[in-house]
């Protein structure tokens, strides 16, 4: 499968991949959807919890028929108006499509309805969220879009789903393949700053009045200094792993791309700073035809601020992408 696409080439003043990434946060684009609209929609989980994820379904002006519903999925610390989030869903707005975009358990809006808190592996929220959505908004299909976190949590799913999995196509943005080495990286004294402010946000996050927490588990998040231990003193106890190790190494996207059967496109930037360029590089992408990899020698974590368009390369990629409407999509590794 070749999509129609230029190839990516970095837009002023966005050079190398801090700055990629870093144009998030110092360059958002505007979170009005205007002439779009949107709702807020809640979707019970039904695992015995009462958590109930919070979602924003946003319904274009002018409404295409017979496109699916996608879903977008943020990443770490992200919510619902995250900047990925808001470039994809006006991208699909534009075309006429109907986008939910999800908070996940504890995330955003949804820790006011959810007392428990998301992780890479909790593929089982996706699983519920799928199953419980009202009928009338899968009549047309579904298709999902992961980031980062986001991403990893829908390809474990899709590879434990395989056929079975009720989606048209998916795609996985900067996912983090290899979640030990990801968080390797992030603990390199050249991502002191990135690590700080992620381990800040999610220690907020997971504190925020409406979570679940003992007293001890509130201690552990709070007392945590980087991230491997947050997950090896809260989340791997939490949800029955043996520690940090034993949940990155049961829930780590690798362990179950093969059976992915899904059309799936996984975009990822060899120069991102978050995650190692080589977990990409050195997979071999040729053993699944689900998938279509897209991997451009630039572009940061979630950034892909490219010439030519104000809109992120990797939205005109995953809109490409879906506009092929593949079904069994021949491999082509990509590279640009």
């Amino acid at each position: 499968m070749i999509l129609d696409l230029p190839p990516f080439r970095p837009r002023f003043p966005w050079w190398g991949g801090d700055l990629q990434t870093l144009a998030n946060f110092i360059r958002p684009p505007r979170k009005d959807l205007a002439p779009h609209t949107s709702e807020r929609l809640t979707v019970d989980l039904r695992d015995g919890t009462g958590d109930r994820l919070a979602c924003t379904l946003d319904q274009p002006s002018v409404r295409a028929q017979g496109k699916p519903l996608t879903i977008l999925v943020h990443g770490l610390t992200g919510s619902q108006e995250s900047s990925y989030m808001i470039s994809m869903a006006r991208c699909l707005l534009d075309a006429g499509e109907r986008v939910l975009r999800l908070n996940l358990r504890g995330a955003g809006p949804s820790r006011a309805t959810c007392g428990g808190q998301y992780y890479a592996g909790r593929s089982q929220d996706l699983r519920a969220l799928l199953a419980n959505l009202p009928a009338e908004l899968k009549a047309e299909g579904l298709r999902v879009v992961g980031y980062s976190l986001g991403a990893a949590m829908l390809l474990k799913y899709l590879g434990e789903e395989g056929e079975a999995a009720p989606l048209l196509a998916a795609a996985a943005v900067c996912a983090p393949i290899d979640l030990s080495a990801t968080c390797r990286r992030m603990l390199e004294r050249r991502n002191y700053l990135y690590h700080r402010h992620l381990l800040g946000m999610m220690k907020v996050e997971a504190t925020a009045p409406g979570a679940r927490l003992q007293g001890r588990e509130r201690s552990a998040i709070l007392g945590s200094r980087t991230i491997w231990e947050y997950d090896e003193v809260f989340i791997a106890p939490r949800h029955g792993f043996a520690g940090a190790e034993d949940y990155y190494e049961r829930c780590k996207p690798v362990r179950f791309i093969a059976d992915i059967r899904v059309p799936t496109l996984v975009l990822g930037a060899l120069d991102d700073p978050w995650i190692p360029g080589a977990l990409y590089s050195g997979y071999d992408w040729a053993a699944n035809k689900a998938l279509l990899p897209l991997l451009p020698l630039w572009g940061g974590h979630v950034g892909f601020h490219g010439s030519g368009s104000r809109l992120p390369w990797s939205a005109q990629a995953v809109a490409k992408f879906f506009e092929a409407k593949p079904t069994c999509p021949k491999q082509a590794s990509l590279r640009t």
